[in-house]
């Protein structure tokens, strides 16, 4: 609280702008050169704000993440800006006017719902995380929509609110937001996911709760909306929402954004692999939605138990990137740095499904060399380890 408190002042806004482009191998001299005018422990403090602003940059983008203030814990759980714009975006769509963003760590999705024009409750039992959220708000202008209240969250009254945004903590430590492990029982998080079921049924508009992309589906109430969303390919959170289509499963795909929504088919068929191969984007994966992709590309899948799809034809779609095979063979390393050195790749991405081979070893292995670049997928077919040779479809 101090350190924020005193980086705030006009001192200590004066060194954040002076020392916000160092490079960290430069970090000791400009901390010697400072302290000859400034006191150690606010030099410190700049200084480790630059760091934690500079790693900022990948979720908030430069410009926003050059005016907040960061906790290491806060820049590490905070949602991606992106990610939390779809998320207000949606909810602005059912109508949504307030919201109480119950465990608000440092404010991301308090800025994106206040951006949005939806009044925010921001709420979190960290003295210090709440002093940032409140100043994150200031800092970007937006303190006329977000308040932010130190409180537990298990204990606030949301009467007043259209929606409610709880995202709970899913790490070790104090508060669930420490050091800790990740947690992966959905009653082991702060709090309960129970308890946060209970808050959101009874907003009476919508509710949006944040959870693990690997929260089991046999735990997603029959009431709920279950979303899983992936930012450039990396799958990023799931989201369970009420208010909106209960039972639907979706994976969003962002930018765009671009959402598939579950149609409840069965299985793929196993087939043999044909010309292509599609890797289906993360969420789609982890929202069980293969059968959807595999129904769009008329294909199935190369083994029962992963989720590779394969067809005959190139039939492009959003929701997975699709290879061309050029070559299939069981798994044999040296038959692979063979054929690598006959069609002079020197460039080798390794990708695998169902396989214990860890790439790098594998690249150690085959040593490619050459001015080509080919994809290899270390899989199984049929229940067969089977190694499948191509590139991108074009």
């Amino acid at each position: 609280m101090n350190q924020l408190d005193a980086l705030r002042s006009p001192e200590g806004r004066a060194l954040l702008d002076e020392v916000r482009d160092t490079d960290p191998a430069h970090e000791l001299a400009v901390a010697t050169r400072l302290r000859r005018t400034h006191p150690a422990e606010l030099v410190s403090a700049a200084l480790g704000q630059a760091r934690l602003r500079q790693r900022a940059a990948a979720k908030f983008g430069a410009e926003d993440a050059g005016r907040m203030f960061f906790t290491p814990d806060g820049v590490e759980q905070s949602t991606r800006a992106g990610v939390a714009a779809h998320r207000a975006g949606r909810l602005r769509e059912l109508g949504v006017a307030s919201v109480a963003d119950l465990c608000c760590g440092i404010g991301g999705d308090a800025i994106a719902l206040a951006r949005a024009g939806i009044r925010v409750l921001a709420v979190d039992r960290d003295p210090v995380t709440a002093a940032a959220a409140r100043a994150n708000a200031e800092a970007l202008g937006l303190e006329g929509l977000v308040e932010v209240r130190e409180a537990d969250v298990t204990e606030v009254d949301t009467t007043g609110y259209d929606a409610v945004f709880v995202d709970p903590a899913r790490r070790g430590g104090r508060g669930g937001r420490g050091t800790g492990g990740r947690i992966f029982d959905p009653e082991a998080y702060s709090p309960p996911l129970s308890w946060a079921v209970g808050a959101a049924r009874r907003a009476p508009v919508a509710a949006a709760l944040k959870v693990a992309p690997g929260i089991p589906h046999e735990v997603v109430p029959e009431d709920a909306e279950a979303e899983w969303i992936s930012d450039g390919g990396d799958v990023k959170e799931a989201v369970l929402w009420f208010g909106t289509a209960p039972g639907t499963v979706r994976a969003t795909l962002l930018p765009g954004p671009r959402t598939l929504v579950g149609a409840g088919l069965p299985d793929p068929p196993v087939r043999e692999p044909g010309r292509y191969l599609y890797e289906p984007d993360g969420a789609v994966i982890r929202a069980h939605l293969v059968a959807d992709v595999a129904e769009r590309v008329d294909g199935g899948l190369l083994d029962a138990t992963i989720a590779y799809v394969t067809a005959d034809e190139l039939r492009p779609t959003p929701y997975a990137t699709a290879y061309e095979i050029t070559d299939r063979m069981p798994f044999h390393v040296k038959r692979l740095r063979a054929l690598l050195r006959e069609r002079e790749v020197g460039t080798l991405t390794v990708k695998k499904r169902g396989s214990a081979v860890e790439p790098e070893e594998l690249r150690r292995k085959v040593r490619p060399q050459g001015p080509n670049a080919a994809t290899v997928f270390l899989t199984r077919v049929a229940g067969a380890p089977t190694m499948l040779l191509g590139h991108p479809a074009r």
